[in-house]
């Protein structure tokens, strides 16, 4: 199923992740598993209304938490793209996406795709 908005991405990350910790080393708390829906709407939000569009998205279960790369069609990096996770201020009605993203997320990437458009790569601590 292709994913195309941030509700679709967060049910696939929701039912990957429920498969995947009730093994026995044990669920991710539910903070943990809320942060990690919280980053995926985020990114595809940002892929669709910054990026030109979401041109992919992709899970990758680790033993320390998730793996999400967003793929999408601009070239433009994000001008805060590695800082340090302050929040606007003042707050104007936007721009809290990214200082989340840094916050919750560890192993931040952002790397340019040869068929044009960016790749935004974060792994999401779920323990």
């Amino acid at each position: 199923m292709p994913i195309t908005s941030a509700a679709a991405a967060r049910s696939h990350v929701r039912a990957v992740v429920g498969d995947h910790w009730r093994a026995p080393a044990g669920p991710a708390s539910e903070r943990a598993v809320t942060d990690l829906l919280l980053v995926v709407s985020e990114l595809v939000t940002n892929a669709i209304r910054h990026g030109g569009g979401l041109a992919g998205f992709e899970v990758d279960l680790l033993p320390e938490g998730v793996r999400l790369s967003v793929h999408d069609y601009s070239d433009a990096v994000p001008s805060a793209a590695y800082g340090s996770g302050a929040l606007p201020d003042p707050h104007e009605g936007s721009g809290y996406g990214w200082p989340l993203i840094i916050r919750l997320s560890r192993e931040i990437r952002i790397e340019c795709r040869r068929e044009g458009g960016k790749t935004v790569s974060v792994l999401v601590p779920l323990r």
